[in-house]
């Protein structure tokens, strides 16, 4: 028997079609169960494409479908249960630890999820160019940020992939930066990493853009200052180089090998501080993560991000990313790179 058991609404979905915040699934050799309670029985009758059971405690039910149905053996995830849960669904089953079991099934992309990608980073893109049009000087990060995010929403008409990054000169060295009360000028730097929803599927973008008279969301950016311009084209070059190293069986960790390779040569490699990427779906983070030590083969139906970086303690930070997506002919798409 082929038996599992998940509890994140993501991974739930994705099996099922539906998924909430309180419910578990369970699929017992090709029986599906999606296990709520009353709350979400309608929507979840309406949508979920397994066997609806409402319980108020749904671990309980779980368990005991599991004895009732004799299952041996249970593949479950670890990293997603708390060790009273755990135990308590040990009483019943022997349980097969498989770290990151749904990440793994949903590297490899069907068809139809690609074509929701790729929409997805089409109408990410859009928001960008959208913005870019908002974009004024005199004004700071809370500001931008949330005209930023007024574009990217359609005013929350969809959902964000995460809480954009909007980030001037400085504050740009910081990968992760939060918002200040920073302000924009003329001939400044502005960071923007965001991404959107689209039927759940996430877009992830990253732009580094010179504030200038023709504010654009092209990667061939113009600076005036020297110093931006030369570190920006270092990391253009690495994003550039690594994205021409994709192909079927080559070694993810090539990817982040001929990037990191650039950035040290021009003598900045202790300056990028991160994996080269990650994949991108139903999360915002998942399998394929591309790194020095991710030695899976390059295969039709990933996606995932390129985004090398060069970030100067207390001056700037550049980082350029764009999804990349392999179909399945083999083909390498870089997703919605100058729309």
């Amino acid at each position: 028997m082929n038996c599992f058991i998940l509890n994140r609404e993501n991974e739930v979905y994705y099996e099922c079609g539906y998924s909430n915040d309180n419910c578990i699934f369970l699929s017992i050799d090709g029986e599906k169960y999606l296990i709520t309670d009353g709350r979400y029985t309608l929507e979840a009758k309406e949508e979920a494409n397994a066997e609806v059971v409402e319980e108020k405690n749904i671990l309980k039910k779980a368990r005991e479908i599991i004895l009732k149905k004799r299952v041996k053996k249970l593949i479950i995830d670890p990293l997603n249960w708390s060790k009273e849960e755990y135990d308590f669904l040990k009483k019943a089953v022997t349980l097969k630890d498989v770290k990151n079991y749904s990440h793994k099934k949903r590297m490899i992309k069907k068809e139809n999820e690609l074509e929701i990608i790729k929409e997805a980073a089409k109408l990410g893109a859009e928001a960008f160019n959208k913005f870019a049009k908002n974009i004024e000087t005199g004004i700071d990060e809370y500001e931008l940020s949330y005209r930023f995010k007024e574009k990217l929403t359609m005013r929350c008409r969809r959902e964000l992939s995460f809480e954009p990054i909007v980030a001037i000169n400085e504050n740009a060295a910081k990968p992760h930066a939060k918002l200040t009360d920073k302000i924009l000028h003329k001939n400044d730097l502005l960071l923007l990493d965001a991404g959107i929803k689209y039927k759940r599927y996430c877009s992830d973008r990253t732009r580094t853009v010179a504030i200038n008279e023709n504010i654009s969301m092209s990667k061939f950016q113009k600076f005036k200052n020297k110093e931006m311009q030369k570190i920006y084209d270092i990391v253009l070059k690495a994003q550039l180089e690594a994205i021409k190293k994709i192909k079927i069986g080559e070694k993810i960790s090539t990817l982040d090998k001929t990037a990191r390779e650039i950035i040290e040569k021009a003598g900045y490699g202790k300056y990028f501080v991160h994996s080269l990427g990650h994949g991108v779906g139903l999360d915002i983070h998942e399998w394929p993560y591309v790194n020095s030590k991710n030695d899976i083969l390059i295969q039709e139906g990933m996606v995932f991000t390129v985004e090398p970086g060069i970030y100067l303690p207390g001056v700037f930070g550049v980082r350029i990313e764009d999804m990349v997506l392999i179909d399945y002919d083999g083909q390498v798409h870089v997703l919605s790179e100058e729309i």
